[in-house]
């Protein structure tokens, strides 16, 4: 890219969650639900002395992008590094389970998910993960209608149960800046030791879990530069997608087999790219 167009480039990463869904859907649709003016904090996090947020960090939206009818739940990373709690975890959830009523009624919605989030908030952690299952349980009951679309697109990645609820969607697009893992580099050393996987070592941890990577080994759909408009677009043509079977939850066996293939005690981003999708390599 020539250094004109990278100017005129506008980051989606560096927008605020509100922004960002803001932009995405079609000028004058938005209808924010539970907004910040509902005063839904969490009642947590004031018994641990921890400033709340008046919309416990999550922006839900309807509204149309280019048309389709969606809904859109954004997750701010700017707020507890995006974890979810029990009000933000039950907006989200709740979002999807109107989706999926109206799915059923044949009044179908897309939902849009833009996920920057550390999983679960620890604060308030019981709580959390049943919002989370019930994420997990609206997506999987709504592909068979409409297709369930997220975007990790920050540094702050995607981890946690909510790297399975991300999983669990239709069509997942990530940038070069974003990572998807299930467990974050920091968790992994705390509890394996620095010589198991080094928090530290920047090009280790995205050369496994950054965008590129999981594009190159199949588990998300589309890759984008951290471009606004480009986000859009690939976001706009996964919601006109039409519903179908999800082949990254299915191939369980496959993906199995190719994991006792890897030495973990050997292994980098050349190995896993060579055994989950040996054309990437080649």
């Amino acid at each position: 890219m020539d250094s004109a167009r990278l100017l005129a480039r506008e980051s989606f990463v560096e927008k605020s969650a509100r922004t960002r869904v803001t932009d995405l859907l079609d000028a004058g649709t938005l209808r924010e639900l539970l907004d910040p003016f509902e005063r839904l904090r969490s009642p947590w996090l004031p018994m641990q002395d921890i400033v709340t947020q008046a919309d416990d960090g999550v922006v839900i939206a309807r509204g149309t992008i280019d048309g389709v009818a969606v809904v859109c739940a954004a997750i701010e990373p700017a707020f507890q590094g995006g974890s979810m709690g029990e009000v933000g975890g039950a907006k989200i959830a709740g979002a999807l389970e109107l989706a999926l009523e109206d799915a059923r009624a044949g009044e179908p919605v897309v939902p849009v998910l833009l996920l920057e989030t550390g999983g679960v908030r620890l604060q308030e952690a019981n709580c959390g993960l049943a919002a989370i299952a019930e994420i997990h349980a609206a997506i999987v009951a709504l592909r068979r209608y409409v297709p369930v679309v997220a975007a990790i697109t920050g540094p702050v990645g995607c981890f946690g149960g909510m790297s399975i609820a991300a999983a669990l969607c239709s069509h997942l697009i990530v940038t070069r800046e974003a990572r998807l893992g299930l467990n974050g580099p920091q968790v992994i050393e705390q509890e394996a030791g620095v010589d198991e996987f080094d928090s530290r070592d920047r090009p280790m941890i995205w050369g496994l879990t950054g965008g590129e990577q999981r594009h190159a080994t199949g588990f998300v759909e589309a890759i984008c530069d951290d471009d606004a408009d480009a986000i859009r677009v690939a976001i706009a043509e996964a919601v006109r997608a039409r519903p179908g079977p999800l082949a990254r939850t299915q191939a369980i066996d496959a993906n199995l087999a190719r994991l006792q293939a890897i030495d973990p005690s050997d292994v980098d981003a050349a190995t896993v790219r060579a055994h989950f999708n040996p054309a990437a390599t080649s």
